[in-house]
């Protein structure tokens, strides 16, 4: 049957050579085709990751992730209050009433040794795995007082723009540790990557007269932000908040008075003496310019937090990313507080130190008080442009 081919070979068996089959790569082909797959998805992984700090900045209700190293730290002085009812409710302005009732109800930082010690600010997870990125800046701007007028409340608002990186803690340097070197000074400070601003805060460099020219000398251009709040209640408060830690402090009226029979008001009371506010104004205005200053209204912050935010942002240069959707106002504690913190899916509050009721004082001592600072509180409207509406 089968023809013979030459060699001896039947043609049955020539087709079998017809179709060459195919050889597999060779192993190092492989693992390169591997490693570069699982590169390509980690970039993609990474690329995705980063994209959802700056989406959700701008998407009320959501944790924003753009924040830098900020963003794994919760501070101390924030309590989580997940399970309130108050949480879930937008923010709504409280009633006047509300305000003026004998509670200290602005939402505001005392002085360092009221605070908890703060851990340093620790990287996100983004950042941590570019670890070293960024650089140490001198804050540009700087919340320099006052003491119980909303300064804490209002850097937990701003740290939560994603291009804003602060100190946790208060350095107190140019009123403490100046002696340490502005190069100790920056290295307590974030690392910002471009675009971000540094910032920190510290009230008693309001009232330190060496601090407007030391901070002029570490730079010309520094932006500085002071939060004053009405000089009696913010007295008060100062007062409520000693008397919560020495309970055996003379009464207020009795510090308030160097002579009470004649109604002569002690001004070397540093809970008087702070309130002074056109008097700590002058120096810094010998320093810096008013256009580099803005004043925020602590009762304000209580108010329309998102209004005093969004004239923070406009003169820090940024965009308008912080607004009242990212409050509600919490009833049990009387003041706003936020959804979520920088850092934190669940709404966040200022902690147990604020909010302290205040002692009943005499109405008499109220009203000689009010008579004290009126003319002080006049002229302070005069310097900065703007009527606070204490009188």
């Amino acid at each position: 049957m089968g023809q013979r081919l030459s060699g001896g070979r039947s043609c049955l068996d020539v087709p079998g050579r017809l179709l060459p089959q195919p050889q597999p790569p060779p192993p190092l082909v492989r693992r390169k085709l591997a490693l570069l797959f699982a590169m390509l998805c980690i970039w993609l992984y990474m690329f995705l990751y980063s994209c959802a700090g700056s989406c959700t900045a701008a998407a009320p209700g959501l944790v924003l992730l753009g924040s830098g190293s900020r963003a794994a730290h919760a501070q101390p002085a924030l309590v989580s209050a997940p399970n309130e009812t108050s949480s879930k409710m937008p923010f709504r302005a409280p009633s006047a009433s509300s305000l003026a009732a004998g509670k200290d109800k602005t939402v505001v930082a005392g002085s360092q040794e009221e605070q908890s010690p703060e851990a340093p600010d620790s990287p996100s997870p983004i950042s941590s795995f570019f670890s070293g990125s960024g650089s140490k800046q001198l804050p540009q701007a700087i919340i320099i007082g006052v003491k119980k007028g909303g300064t804490r409340a209002l850097l937990e608002f701003l740290r939560v723009h994603p291009d804003v990186r602060a100190v946790g803690a208060e350095p107190h340097f140019f009123d403490r540790s100046y002696h340490k070197g502005l190069a100790w000074y920056r290295d307590l400070m974030p690392r910002t990557l471009e675009g971000q601003i540094t910032m920190e805060k510290t009230p008693s460099y309001f009232v330190t007269r060496e601090a407007p020219a030391r901070i002029s000398a570490m730079s010309k251009d520094t932006k500085l932000i002071v939060v004053v709040r009405d000089p009696v209640t913010r007295a008060i408060s100062d007062y409520t908040q000693t008397l919560s830690k020495r309970p055996d402090i003379p009464s207020f009226e009795s510090l308030t008075f160097r002579n009470r029979s004649a109604g002569l008001i002690d001004t070397s009371w540093s809970a008087i003496q702070i309130g002074l506010y056109a008097k700590h104004l002058e120096p810094w205005l010998r320093h810096f310019p008013l256009g580099q200053m803005l004043f925020v209204s602590g009762e304000r912050l209580v108010s329309d937090p998102a209004g005093e935010l969004r004239r923070v942002q406009d003169f820090l240069g940024l965009k308008r990313i912080i607004t009242d959707k990212h409050f509600y106002f919490n009833q049990t504690k009387g003041f706003p507080c936020l959804k979520k913190a920088e850092g934190s899916g669940k709404p966040h509050c200022l902690g147990k130190t604020k909010g302290r009721a205040h002692p009943a004082i005499a109405r008499e001592v109220l009203r000689q008080l009010r008579d004290f600072y009126r003319p002080f509180n006049r002229k302070f409207y005069q310097m900065t442009g703007r009527d606070f509406g204490w009188d």
